[in-house]
């Protein structure tokens, strides 16, 4: 843990009725970095999320942002802090237009005219959600929803983004398309992102640290690039073709 430290998790444990899904997880995210939190199904990560985003109280320990304890704090007031989430499988307002989808985004926002240049620079990251302001959300491709997804996200002007599988159902080409957008995230809006992934190759590529969950735990952790040439990462999570290229 740094001084520069944004997130930061002490011994979290999270229960859902006597399901212990997360066991005493400590974990931190610096300013400016991209981390991935990656494992398999029911390890805890969406779980992770929604507590640091307020939807979810941990059952003990303490989630800190910018210093400050946030584990009791109002999901609304969290994202008034700088902190925002993506959930899995978007969740956008289908019957909504586009523009309004990005427009309830901004509901936090006091200067409007700040939020206009922001939603212009929103939609040069994404020209097709420039093309698509009129159209209802619903009728939009699942690549384009992420986008969707992504971009109302931005409007509350984070400082740090949480992305629950961005890459869900999508085709591999789209899922590259989305990753090179979180990537753009941290280089053209200065965002910290806290990345949730199944595809921890695609993952650990473009992030700066990891952690590996399993059970509710964390097994492993470090640089991304030393996770990726972990054996027991690739043997559980990565497949055979990066343990090819090693």
């Amino acid at each position: 843990m740094t001084r520069s430290s944004l997130l930061t998790l002490r011994n979290v444990d999270i229960f859902y009725g006597r399901i212990h899904a997360v066991k005493r997880v400590s974990m931190h995210v610096n300013a400016g970095e991209i981390v991935a939190l990656i494992g398999g199904n029911g390890a805890g990560k969406t779980s992770l999320l929604t507590t640091i985003s307020g939807l979810v109280r941990p059952a003990s320990g303490s989630v800190s942002y910018e210093g400050r304890e946030i584990h009791k704090t109002r999901a609304d007031r969290i994202v008034r802090m700088g902190v925002t989430h993506v959930p899995e499988g978007r969740l956008v307002f289908g019957p909504m237009s586009v523009a309004d989808n990005l427009a309830l985004g901004g509901y936090v926002r006091a200067d409007k005219d700040e939020a206009r240049r922001d939603l212009e620079q929103i939609y040069s990251m994404f020209p097709v959600l420039a093309e698509r302001r009129h159209q209802m959300a619903g009728t939009l491709s699942g690549g384009e929803q992420q986008m969707l997804a992504i971009g109302r996200a931005l409007m509350a002007k984070p400082r740090l983004l949480l992305l629950d599988e961005p890459s869900m159902g999508l085709a591999p080409r789209i899922a590259r398309e989305i990753f090179h957008h979180v990537v753009e995230l941290k280089e053209r809006f200065g965002l910290t992102v806290l990345l949730v992934e199944q595809n921890a190759k695609n993952a650990l590529r473009i992030a700066d640290r990891g952690y590996v969950l399993e059970t509710g735990r964390v097994v492993l952790q470090g640089p991304a690039e030393d996770l990726l040439a972990n054996r027991d990462v690739q043997r559980a999570y990565l497949g055979r073709e990066v343990a090819r290229e090693t």
